[in-house]
């Protein structure tokens, strides 16, 4: 055999070895995923234990566990609006057995709140599955002399700052919502940043402030038992569960400022485990017991459908997000 006889021969051994090898790993992944998950998986949260989002979370989590055997492991990681949950999952390996059950503020609002958030909401995650709408909620004392927005509204035109609302904060989900409602009213209501959702409902109840605009999660339970009032929701349609109460868009057209909860993981996730959770997540979402499960406390169950449609709306929403922080001024610091 001479030279080039040799050349080609070991070129040709190396291009079986190396599709072999290819094949081999393929055939390795595909074996893993087909068997996953044969673990606990972990969903991170950047909210307490007992909040809106951790609930939601946890209700997931018990269906899962039911379908496939294996515990959804729920870790709290609450802190820094958000960041420490968001930055623990953006640095955790892609295995398929740690994801992020996040909500607006992670993916969306906090690029317009911060310069600097130590992740990247584009580059470090992976789209998995939408979960539901959450709403926010204008709510006021069960006997307070304020029946309606409208009623607000015109009080605190009459008189400046003297409609006090409490809210978590001017840059928390809730306080964007109320400075935007000041913005598009011409209104000026005393916003009052509150340390926690609970604190700020406590001081409405108590009379110590007039309103209170959070998660609709946070205190339906509250309008049920009679001891809040709730004047208005921030979807663009009325929520099922409080079909008597009008959206903020029937007298502001086109106001909307939803909450949201979704799963994403960590880039580098494999997509057969992506596609394999979506599905089971979305069968989930269908089921009429979700549906009624979520709407007694707050949340609206929302099958969105492929992770390629979380995607698109992930970017409707950051465009959604840009326009807001315009009108109302809002720099990230």
């Amino acid at each position: 055999m001479n030279a080039a006889h040799r050349l080609f021969a070991r070129l040709g051994f190396l291009t079986i070895w190396m599709v072999g090898s290819i094949l081999g790993g393929v055939a390795s992944q595909a074996l893993a995923q087909s068997s996953w998950p044969d673990k606990p998986l972990r969903f991170v949260l950047s909210q307490p234990a007992g909040s809106g989002p951790d609930t939601i979370a946890r209700y997931l989590g018990e269906r899962l566990t039911k379908t496939w055997g294996q515990s959804v492991v729920i870790d709290n990681k609450p802190g820094g609006q958000n960041v420490i949950g968001a930055q623990a999952v953006a640095r955790a390996a892609p295995d398929g057995y740690t994801f992020y059950f996040t909500t607006t503020a992670a993916l969306v609002s906090n690029q317009f709140l911060f310069k600097s958030l130590g992740y990247d909401p584009q580059r470090d995650f992976t789209s998995v599955a939408f979960v539901a709408n959450s709403p926010f909620g204008l709510f006021v004392k069960a006997d307070s002399p304020l029946v309606s927005l409208q009623d607000l509204i015109a009080k605190s035109k009459a008189n400046p700052s003297a409609i006090s609302i409490a809210n978590e904060g001017p840059r928390t989900f809730g306080g964007i919502i109320a400075r935007l409602l000041n913005a598009k009213t011409q209104a000026q209501s005393n916003l009052v940043p509150y340390s926690s959702v609970g604190v700020a409902v406590q001081d409405v109840m108590g009379g110590h402030a007039d309103a209170a605009l959070v998660d609709l999660a946070s205190s339906a339970q509250l309008v049920k038992q009679g001891r809040l009032r709730l004047l208005a929701v921030s979807s663009a349609k009325r929520v099922p569960s409080f079909d008597q109460v009008p959206s903020f868009s029937e007298s502001l057209p086109g106001f909307e400022m939803v909450g949201w909860f979704a799963l994403v993981a960590p880039t580098g996730t494999p997509a057969g485990i992506i596609d394999k959770l979506n599905a089971e997540i979305n069968a989930f979402l269908q089921a009429p017991e979700t549906a009624e499960h979520m709407l007694a406390i707050g949340p609206i169950a929302t099958p969105l459908g492929s992770p390629s449609k979380l995607d698109a709306f992930l970017k409707t929403e950051t465009e959604h997000w840009a326009q807001v922080s315009k009108e109302i001024g809002l720099l990230p610091e």
